[in-house]
């Protein structure tokens, strides 16, 4: 995989309390391209941040139905992935 596409899977980390409780756990949350498979965010994760990932759980978030001055409208879907990493390893997702 070149280098250019592996700077374009990542698009970004998902910080929220629930994810911060996850990095305990060695799980660090993702906002992925929705193209993207598995191989790819685990070259891209073990490129940009030099640690070993053990396994990567990939999910599809529906965008949410909304209403905006009393016309319906929906956020846009998007695909996120859970990275473990290697044990005794970490990646400091708030400098990102």
């Amino acid at each position: 995989m070149n280098q250019e596409k592996v700077l374009k899977v990542l698009l970004g980390p998902v910080v929220s309390e629930k994810t911060t409780m996850g990095s305990i756990n060695n799980q660090y949350v993702f906002r992925v391209t929705p193209d993207s498979n598995k191989r790819e965010i685990r070259t891209a994760v073990e490129t940009l941040f030099g640690v070993k990932v053990e396994a990567i759980t990939t999910l599809n978030v529906k965008g949410k139905k909304k209403m905006f001055k009393g016309k319906s409208g929906r956020r846009v879907n998007w695909k996120k992935a859970v990275v473990k990493v290697a044990e005794g390893q970490m990646i400091d997702v708030s400098a990102s």
